[in-house]
């Protein structure tokens, strides 16, 4: 904690890139975060760009296969070269920005989750009355398939 406060409060962090476990394979299979930051001494941190990164282009097992179609990297770069662009972004997107007082009052917490907005879906569950009344309609079927089966079987 005392690192991340003196990163922030004596130097400027511009952003934080989160990883995902298995970038490193096969020296070591943790989720990693990387920190850009500009060393003043005197402090200049306002807000904090976060950006998970979900895939790298290869796989995360032990063989690290190439898998081009699942890469951030490029997403990432254009971003990050690209940060104006970013400042409306909300929380349950991929990337955003946190400023100095959430990520202070969070007790210098700088990991991506801690601020991500998780947006559940609703879900619609039929009433179990009606899945009762389907699953009698369709015993009925079957019931009728099956006399009418062993009905063949027997003739």
């Amino acid at each position: 904690k005392s690192i991340r406060k003196e990163i922030i409060e004596n130097n400027k962090l511009e952003a934080i890139i989160s990883m995902p476990s298995g970038v490193f394979k096969p020296y070591a299979g943790v989720s990693t975060a990387i920190m850009i930051f500009t060393k003043t001494g005197v402090g200049a941190t306002d807000k904090v760009w976060f950006y998970d990164m979900r895939a790298d282009g290869f796989s995360l097992t032990t063989q690290r296969t190439p898998i081009p179609e699942q890469n951030d990297i490029p997403d990432l770069i254009n971003r990050f070269h690209n940060l104006e662009g970013e400042a409306n972004r909300k929380r349950t997107e991929q990337s955003f920005f946190v400023t100095y007082d959430e990520i202070r009052e969070n007790g210098y917490d700088l990991s991506y989750k801690c601020y991500k907005e998780v947006v559940h879906a609703s879900r619609f569950y039929e009433e179990p009355e009606d899945i009762i009344a389907r699953m009698k309609e369709r015993q009925v079927k079957l019931d009728a398939a099956f006399a009418e089966f062993q009905k063949l079987l027997n003739s």
